[in-house]
């Protein structure tokens, strides 16, 4: 007996695709009662600012076997029986290792990814075909405990500010969870680790204007109730949920992007797959314009620049990173000797 299965049609720029989607009945968020059929049509009607967003760009999904409660794993190479529509690209991880990573590159593609079970699309911040060079700024703002989204609203808005006094123009969404993330398109001549010091340049400015508010403390016993700048998203094969990837949570969020002029009202449980397919045909996609007019980050690494000069030098790296030069070293303070 065959099992069960449904197709769907998804338009894109090669004309209509039919997809397969197995178990379509199959309940993904149980509180929600979002099936993955439900998830398939949510990918077709966002299809175009999706891809617009997160296509052209080594990108690595976070499938779930059996919906948001049941186990997961993260996919990156191609797996057996990849469409052809369904590319792959070349990239090299921070260990040196080379190897080929999914690119999606038009609404089909991610309605298949769909249908082997991803839920939560990551993208690189470069494009596929220069993944060493990104053309994204990113920068995640991180409520940690006794703070919330509201706490970081504030600290967004002045973190745009910031990043004007430095000639870029900033783009923002929510995570789909509890922070903020702030996106700036910049021209791809600057390797991963340049633009990790101009989003250290940026945290640390946006902390002595804001102190109390803000952190750039990687340990969290260091943090306290403040906004935490994760500059650590800025590294090689470090990713945030996509603009319109759902997010496994119980009422189904979306990590969606927003205009400035929103932020203040803007609650993050309002935007779910249920919801965001309505805002869009209502309001358009914020981020329509987003790599239009991309800019240059000399003037931050110039505040890194003074910053180093000044005493203040690199940042811990993931744990999972080789040793970086000029790293401090990877203890815990707490932890740390003590010189006898």
């Amino acid at each position: 007996m065959a099992s069960e299965a449904a197709h769907i049609t998804v338009p894109g720029p090669h004309g209509d695709r039919e997809v397969r989607i197995s178990s379509p009945s199959r309940v993904l968020w149980p509180e929600a009662g979002i099936t993955k059929l439900d998830l398939a049509r949510y990918l077709v009607t966002v299809g175009e600012p999706f891809i617009e967003a997160n296509g052209d760009r080594p990108v690595s999904l976070q499938r779930f076997s059996g919906g948001i409660d049941g186990e997961q794993f993260f996919s990156k190479n191609p797996p057996k029986g990849t469409p052809d529509y369904v590319r792959s690209e070349m990239v090299v991880y921070p260990s040196g290792r080379t190897h080929p990573q999914l690119v999606l590159d038009e609404p089909a593609a991610a309605v298949w990814a769909a249908q082997m079970n991803t839920i939560v699309f990551h993208p690189w911040a470069s494009r596929a075909e220069r993944s060493d060079y990104p053309d994204q700024l990113r920068i995640d703002l991180d409520p940690q405990p006794g703070t919330d989204f509201d706490d970081a609203k504030p600290v967004a808005v002045e973190l745009r500010a910031v990043l004007a006094e430095a000639g870029l123009d900033a783009f923002i969404k929510t995570s789909g969870n509890r922070g903020l993330h702030v996106f700036a398109p910049i021209r791809p001549e600057w390797e991963f680790l340049e633009v990790r010091h101009a989003v250290i340049a940026a945290a640390r400015e946006l902390e002595r204007r804001m102190p109390e508010a803000v952190t750039t403390h990687w340990w969290k016993e260091e943090r306290g109730e403040r906004i935490f700048v994760d500059y650590n998203q800025a590294n090689r094969d470090r990713t945030m949920a996509g603009a319109y990837s759902p997010r496994a949570l119980a009422h189904a969020p979306v990590s969606c992007p927003i205009e400035w002029s929103e932020l203040d009202r803007a609650d993050p449980a309002e935007f779910t797959i249920l919801t965001v397919p309505e805002r869009l045909s209502t309001t358009g996609d914020p981020w329509a314009a987003m790599g239009e007019k991309p800019a240059s980050i000399d003037v931050l690494l110039e505040w890194w620049a003074r910053d180093v000069e000044n005493g203040l030098g690199e940042l811990p790296f993931p744990p999972d990173y080789p040793k970086m030069p000029g790293e401090p070293p990877r203890v815990q303070p707490s932890r740390a000797k003590k010189p006898s």
